[in-house]
């Protein structure tokens, strides 16, 4: 779609960039925000809110996939496109992976994040290594009723898969 030599989608990541913009302009958080369009409409914004609220997860397309699924109500994302002004980060991708999202469209990337401070590429070499030469040890714990949730979840009728 184009509107005045502009295409639809450079309107969209136009958005997203204005909300990172606007996000450090105003001391709000980081540079970063997302927008989440379904059927060519905005349903919701999203902007980093990390130092703000507190929150770790609290990044800006995460921000968006919580508005979008309460818009939606629903947890499905799945006839919906983000537009972000920065490629996701690991966590923000897994999240557009389970909110199932149909496409992914950003601006900045990975590298650029990283020149001014955003580097995730430690996240990614985490995930490869061993458990055992992580940075963060994980280790697994059993009780004896460990088992218990997931085999009641196996027998329940009263099951949504997603």
């Amino acid at each position: 779609m184009e509107s005045g030599g502009i295409t639809i989608d450079n309107l969209f990541i136009k958005a997203a960039v204005d909300i990172a913009l606007n996000n450090v302009l105003t001391n709000s958080g980081g540079p970063f925000g997302a927008v989440i369009v379904k059927n060519g409409t905005v349903i919701s914004t999203g902007r980093n809110q990390v130092v703000a609220g507190k929150d770790p997860t609290a990044h800006a397309e995460v921000q968006a996939i919580r508005a979008a699924c309460l818009h939606l109500n629903s947890y499905k994302l799945t006839d919906c496109e983000i537009y972000t002004n920065c490629k996701p980060c690991p966590m923000c991708l897994g999240a557009i992976y389970w909110s199932k999202l149909k496409a992914v469209y950003y601006a900045n990337t990975s590298e650029d994040a990283a020149q001014i401070g955003f580097n995730d590429q430690f996240i990614y070499e985490q995930l490869c290594l061993p458990k055992n030469q992580r940075t963060i040890p994980m280790t697994q714990i059993l009780t004896q009723n460990y088992q218990q949730p997931f085999q009641a979840w196996q027998h329940t009728s009263a099951k949504t898969h997603y």
